[in-house]
């Protein structure tokens, strides 16, 4: 799999623009500021649907504008498909496969497949779950589109069951009484069980496949300097995390019925997919708080890294992208890191200083400057 061409209108700093890609290596250079870090993050909201950077789309389109477009032609087993995304802030996006509409913008989910790692992700090792349970959950898309159905149908419901607690919630605090039925809560209950328990099921069964690529990634980026390890870590007690989807049901059924009281008292929803975390770890101690920079860097490298040789191992290949990564790096690790992705089928790598990227990768190369790209070699 590779992407022949990208095209923006709109989009963050760029009028109008396209670029025409290559198979194997392309470097994208330009100072810092000018747009780099915009092309990946648009091919990035192709495969995902959603931005790296930020957690609205209003960025994305840019100022003056009220709507930004990505279109991208995916070559796959010598098919070309265009994929084109309208990104209109407050709306539902619009999406077209091939030139023909999609029902929903998700459809376009698996037309492109791509690893994206960026120094955000730095965020991976050091932030809040939320960035952990998002990593696991894009990864799973990418594996399996139709998660994402699951995906959103989970947020929905506890959405829904958050305003119900929340509007009890503020009934009682109030002195009042309407508004505090909580009679439908164990509809919800059902609900968020059985689209939980689907979720669950494929983080838990990420992580069993995942776990070994991360180790060995952390092991070949940092040259054998502590060994990494992942664990899923749910909110609700699992006697067997094996289990299959029905006693995963069965055991946040449960645990929806141990916080009733303390849900109502705080009116949120405390058990579910959606507190989960996910546990990193360098030998015996967590990663989160113990790593150095240095540590955090390669290991949020190897979680990428790691995801991207599954989604091989799994008979996808993958684009791979990284972002500003080999400024980061020292000698020894960006010739490693060359080693490690140099087979990708599509590498994309942006960089302020071209002497940055090994020898090995520097294949096709663009300048980016203020709006524009240029192939130059």
């Amino acid at each position: 799999m590779h992407v022949r061409r990208l095209e923006l209108v709109d989009f963050r700093s760029y009028e109008r623009v396209g670029v025409d890609l290559e198979p194997g290596p392309n470097v994208l250079v330009g100072a810092n500021g000018v747009g780099k870090t915009n092309l990946v993050e648009a091919l990035g909201y192709v495969a995902t649907l959603d931005s790296h950077r930020v957690a609205t789309d209003a960025p994305l389109v840019r100022m003056g504008a009220t709507a930004a477009v990505i279109r991208c032609a995916v070559l796959h087993d010598g098919r070309e498909l265009l994929v084109e995304l309208e990104i209109v802030p407050g709306k539902a996006n619009r999406a077209r496969l091939g030139r023909s509409p999609a029902r929903r913008a998700r459809d376009v989910l698996g037309a492109l497949r791509l690893v994206l790692f960026a120094p955000e992700d730095l965020e991976l090792v050091r932030g809040d779950p939320a960035e952990r349970r998002r990593y696991l959950d894009d990864l799973l898309v990418l594996r399996q589109p139709r998660y994402a159905g699951v995906r959103a149908d989970y947020d929905r419901v506890v959405k829904q069951r958050n305003a119900l607690l929340r509007t009890a919630y503020l009934a009682r605090k109030t002195g009042g009484t309407r508004g505090g039925d909580l009679s439908t809560l164990a509809v919800w209950d059902t609900h968020l069980a059985r689209h939980g328990a689907e979720l669950l099921a494929g983080r838990l069964e990420l992580v069993a496949a995942l776990a070994p690529h991360v180790t060995k990634a952390y092991d070949a980026v940092a040259a054998g300097r502590g060994a990494a390890g992942i664990a899923y870590r749910p909110s609700v007690e699992l006697a067997d995390p094996t289990a299959d989807r029905a006693a995963l049901a069965e055991a946040l059924t449960a645990a929806l019925a141990e916080s009733r009281s303390a849900e109502v008292e705080r009116g949120t929803t405390l058990v579910g997919p959606h507190r989960d975390d996910l546990s990193l770890t360098l030998g015996p101690l967590p990663a989160k708080g113990y790593a150095s920079h240095g540590e955090s860097w390669s290991y949020a490298l190897a979680l990428r890294l790691a995801g991207y040789d599954l989604l091989r191992a799994d008979g996808i290949e993958p684009v791979l992208a990284l972002d500003d990564v080999f400024a980061e790096l020292d000698a020894g690790r960006r010739e490693r890191l060359a080693e490690l992705v140099g087979g990708a089928s599509q590498l994309i790598v942006t960089c302020a200083v071209p002497e940055d990227v090994p020898a090995a990768l520097r294949g096709t190369r663009y300048e980016v400057g203020e709006g524009t790209v240029r192939r130059v070699g």
